[in-house]
């Protein structure tokens, strides 16, 4: 595919001009940051596995009529999406205390949470992200009230299936990220799901050891990053199960990997 025209560069993905009006490459990096991008680094491979990762959640998530807007997979870093007015809000959903919610009130990380929370942070890295409530949300023109109400509603719909999804290959869902954008039709605006759901954004235990399959391995200086990640695609049956197989040996072999 000829490569087209750059629109962003985020900390983790490309988007590049789709082929057709309304579409949008998004491509997938190999860089990692945490704590605000104060901490940089690479995890080999990592491009290729969230690609996978998040083309089979996406996939299984529309199947179940979650409306996104993944179209389809390219090749082993990038996929056809369509382009969304990205909603400035990040959506965190919480079931395990764990990360800043631990710290900013004393909880014990890895205490199951009585009830689902679902955080609203700004989308601003001059600003640290910062916690907002739906008050704000609303008051400053961020989402009307009823597209918080659909974006709460879905964000409920997809921990609801993640949850199990993971679940049925021995993984906890801790907590995850999720990211809305407004598609319009005609006059009206319709909230989708975008962004993309990977190890990158999602805290993820081995429900039997409680060892960490996400980028965690890397905020924390754990090592391990790729064979988590891997591990993660492998359980789902998205890299072969050869011995000793890397990523880098799947880049090196894209029949497999681009079937």
């Amino acid at each position: 595919m000829t490569r087209r025209r750059m629109i962003y560069e985020g900390k983790a993905k490309i988007l590049y001009e789709g082929p057709e009006p309304g579409t949008i490459i998004q491509y997938f990096k190999d860089d990692a940051t945490a704590f605000n991008a104060q901490k940089k680094g690479t995890i080999n491979g990592k491009g290729v596995i969230n690609n996978r990762i998040s083309e089979h959640v996406f996939t299984l998530l529309g199947n179940i009529g979650i409306p996104t807007h993944f179209i389809k997979r390219l090749n082993m870093r990038e996929q056809l999406v369509r382009q969304v007015e990205i909603v400035p809000i990040e959506v965190v959903v919480r079931n395990v205390a764990a990360g800043s919610l631990s710290k900013r009130y004393g909880i014990e990380e890895g205490t199951p949470l009585q009830r689902t929370i679902l955080e609203y942070y700004y989308k601003d890295d001059a600003l640290g992200d910062p916690l907002i409530t739906e008050e704000h949300i609303v008051c400053f023109g961020w989402a009307g009230q009823d597209e918080l109400h659909d974006i709460a509603d879905m964000a409920i719909r997809v921990n609801d299936f993640m949850s199990g999804m993971f679940a049925a290959v021995g993984i906890r869902l801790v907590d995850f990220k999720l990211e809305f954008g407004r598609v319009w039709e005609n006059d009206f605006a319709r909230i989708i799901l975008a962004d993309e759901i990977s190890p990158d954004g999602c805290r993820l235990w081995d429900m039997a050891t409680n060892e960490k399959l996400d980028k965690d391995r890397f905020r924390r200086d754990l090592g391990g990053e790729v064979e988590a990640y891997q591990e993660v695609a492998r359980r789902f049956g998205l890299l072969p199960e050869t011995e000793g197989a890397t990523v880098l040996d799947m880049q090196s072999h894209r029949g497999k990997l681009d079937s």
